[in-house]
């Protein structure tokens, strides 16, 4: 009798001891500090950030990038613009010394005439094509027609049919969940990467769920000194349809396909940054919004380490909470129920503005 009483004691022991280390290493994993992908760095100097970017000439399809890494800045090789392209190191400078700009043998990097900056590769010289301040202007892509001659065609068009069963839509709109979440819906103005507005209102939805995982990740980025800013979340399909037919075919990586439909159109998909909670300002990434070029891809190397780590702090918060980052685009992440809803084709004005804000659990 003695012994099974020992033995109910060893055994209700060890529960319990498993269960306060389960409880600590949950507690670890909620912090908001967990989330930090490593110390924060500091930004480079006003010397040598004008310089950071992108270089290239003419049609050549070789670009060099120069970036800020371990207390140096690096010349880097792109020899295209594919996802799959690899970087190769060339030179480096000491962060920490001006920019070599004299007109000095050796020296790498100096003004054109016109005030533009110039990467001397051997005797070529490459100028930057990016531009000096993240003004988060986005950047126009010619339309293949006129807009207006698009969404008409696209107002008449239909979705493609699908078969479920899906879940019951439930769209809230995000601008009631929580006033630290902003919202700049760029297609609702001209700064848009089709230099025009194509939404008619600035709202933005999600379905319930990735409602409250996104209202999780603002909570837990707010004792870091961070909120999300976001750009656009559900897409009605006839506005896939406009960007799929107004952007040329070098840029269609970065939008869906309306034959497939997007996960924004099933109200799963967000696209967002983050801002100081300080200052109000979107923090700087290294590339902009709706950028059609290696920059948008959330694993390019090029950028400042500051601008590094508030895009990898991005994307570990979205994750944590059931999103995952798109291939191209380190400003878009799908929920990961996306497959469970239709596409929706409802215009923003037909939705209605008194719902209510879905719960945090």
């Amino acid at each position: 009798m003695l012994d099974k009483f020992r033995s109910l004691l060893i055994r209700q022991f060890a529960v319990a001891l498993f269960l306060s280390l389960f409880s600590a290493c949950s507690s670890l994993g909620q912090s908001p500090d967990a989330l930090l992908p490593g110390p924060k760095p500091a930004d480079v100097s006003k010397e040598w950030k004008p310089w950071i970017g992108e270089y290239g000439f003419g049609f050549s399809p070789i670009r060099y990038v120069l970036s800020e890494k371990d207390g140096f800045i690096w010349i880097l090789q792109r020899p295209n613009q594919t996802p799959q392209a690899s970087y190769k190191n060339l030179e480096k400078f000491s962060v920490n010394a001006p920019p070599p700009t004299a007109a000095a043998q050796g020296m790498r990097l100096h003004f054109d005439q016109d005030g533009g900056r110039i990467l001397l590769m051997g005797d070529v010289g490459n100028s930057k094509l990016t531009p000096d301040g993240e003004a988060h202007q986005a950047t126009v892509a010619k339309p293949a027609r006129p807009i207006e001659e698009l969404r008409s065609e696209a107002l008449t068009a239909s979705p493609p049919q699908e078969v479920g069963p899906f879940r019951k839509s439930e769209l809230v709109e995000v601008a009631t969940l929580d006033p630290t979440v902003h919202l700049e819906i760029r297609y609702a103005t001209s700064n848009d990467f089709l230099g025009t507005p194509v939404y008619s209102l600035a709202r933005a939805f999600l379905q319930r769920p990735a409602a409250q995982a996104l209202l999780r990740v603002q909570q837990k980025l707010k004792p870091l000194g961070y909120g999300l800013l976001i750009h656009d979340a559900y897409r009605p399909w006839y506005v896939t349809k406009i960007f799929w037919d107004a952007t040329p075919p070098e840029g269609k990586i970065f939008v869906a396909d309306p034959a497939q439909g997007s996960r924004h159109n099933r109200g799963c998909a967000v696209d967002l940054t983050l801002y100081d909670l300080t200052t109000g300002k979107p923090v700087e990434m290294p590339g902009t919004y709706d950028e059609m070029s290696p920059r948008s891809f959330p694993d390019y190397p090029g950028g400042t380490s500051l601008q590094r780590w508030h895009r990898d702090l991005l994307r570990r918060a979205m994750e944590s909470q059931g999103f995952t980052v798109y291939a191209s685009e380190w400003w878009h992440f799908d929920y990961q129920d996306w497959r469970e809803y239709p596409i929706l084709n409802v215009p923003f004005e037909k939705l209605g503005s008194g719902l209510q804000s879905p719960a945090v659990h």
